[in-house]
């Protein structure tokens, strides 16, 4: 008896001694030098494209990325283009569960009265949130803006001040509401920009059932009584077009927030202050013509075949499975992704204990000699440290399988 413990005991030594051994000799898999060139993706002015208007913006809604831009900082009059950021405070409203669809809503006096653009509420009438939705976004209905705002804040200033807290949140640093509709009579400081705009419009679109109100061309309310035809004309006429906002006035000019998608690749442009209606929606189809013969969006498909698992050393469990984390699309300049080549880092064994989730490596892709992206490889599992008793259990079980 004594001799079977004493040999148990030398066995374990040598399992102990063994690894320590290895640990001496860790290392990486080679992988290619990193380098401090820009990204591959080309950000500059939408060259060759002409858009008469006194300020526009390209942006990539996936990334953020703007494509294209033309005094893209100034402030000026949004008008109607406002009621973006109205339409967002809905749909966040209505995904918080404080609002719903179906919900009726009974119209104040001061929603009636707004001017404008409108469906003709009357006092006491009621419509249903959907239905308010519908007359935003198809046209621009600036009783039925005014009505929501009423209902999800209390009053029309209570929600400017929710927009106006939102907008600081999305990082739109040259924006200020003074009302959720756009009209600007009786305002000089109801400002905002063709960048901010592109912000606010991409943070609404990751609300996709807004398309469901923002594609529409013509509909109605009052059963068929009251005929809505939407006021952005690219709805009808641009191939992939999703939305979002016209405006016009005398002092924003002719404005619109266009958006589109094509092959997964959603763009939108923002056109201020044109001269005419022909000029804004010209310049916008010609940003986002632009934007979808120039670039392009790429899923990676992260191949760890080699790298599915890596040894652990002093461990209860001899090796730790790998997973890659973060994987998003990738925008790129068309035709780049034909040149990307996957590289990948990972720690040759490891020391126990290894912790979920703990990073193991990276997976680096390249475009020639340009890094484009870089995922961490990290342990699917848990491995605690192998104690002599855990040592002596394993030993004995290999012996009782026999």
């Amino acid at each position: 008896m004594k001799r079977s413990i004493s040999i148990l005991l030398a066995l374990v030594l040598f399992v102990f001694a063994f690894g320590f051994a290895q640990a001496e000799n860790l290392g990486v898999n080679d992988v290619l030098a990193q380098n401090e060139e820009e990204a591959v993706l080309t950000v500059n002015p939408a060259a060759g494209v002409e858009v008469k208007a006194k300020a526009y913006a390209l942006m990539d809604v996936n990334t953020g990325t703007l494509l294209a831009g033309s005094s893209e900082n100034e402030k000026l009059y949004p008008a109607s283009v406002t009621k973006i950021m109205s339409l967002l405070l809905v749909c966040e409203a209505i995904n918080a569960g404080t609002l719903s669809f179906d919900e009726t809503v009974v119209c104040s006096d001061t929603a009636a009265q707004k001017g404008g653009s409108q469906i003709w509420l009357e006092p006491g009438e009621e419509m249903t949130v959907r239905e308010l939705l519908k007359a935003i976004a198809v046209y621009s209905a600036n009783d039925a803006c005014c009505l929501l705002g009423e209902k999800i804040a209390g009053s029309e200033s209570a929600f400017v001040e929710l927009m106006n807290r939102r907008a600081e949140e999305l990082g739109m640093t040259n924006t200020h509401f003074d009302n959720c509709t756009g009209l600007d009579d009786d305002t000089t400081t109801h400002l905002t920009t063709a960048y901010d705009i592109a912000l606010m419009a991409r943070q609404l679109m990751k609300n996709e059932y807004i398309q469901d109100y923002t594609t529409i061309w013509m509909d109605s309310l009052r059963n068929g009584k009251t005929q809505l035809v939407n006021t952005n004309k690219l709805i009808r006429y641009y191939s992939g077009a999703t939305g979002l906002k016209t405006g016009t006035t005398s002092k924003a000019g002719c404005c619109v927030c266009a958006t589109a998608e094509r092959d997964g690749l959603g763009l939108i442009a923002v056109v201020l202050g044109a001269a005419n209606s022909n000029d804004r929606f010209g310049g916008a189809r010609a940003l986002l013509d632009y934007g979808f013969s120039h670039y392009e969006i790429y899923t990676p498909v992260i191949d760890i075949a080699g790298n599915s698992s890596v040894k652990v050393c002093h461990g209860e469990e001899s090796e730790v499975g790998v997973y890659v984390e973060g994987v998003k699309d990738i925008l790129l300049n068309k035709g780049v992704k034909d040149e990307i080549e996957q590289n990948s880092q990972l720690e040759a064994q490891i020391d126990a204990p290894v912790s979920v989730g703990q990073k193991l490596g990276s997976v680096s892709l390249f475009a020639g000699t340009t890094q484009i992206a870089e995922y961490d490889l990290r342990a699917k599992n848990e491995v605690k440290k192998l104690t002599v008793f855990s040592a002596l259990k394993r030993i004995f079980r290999s012996f009782s399988e026999r």
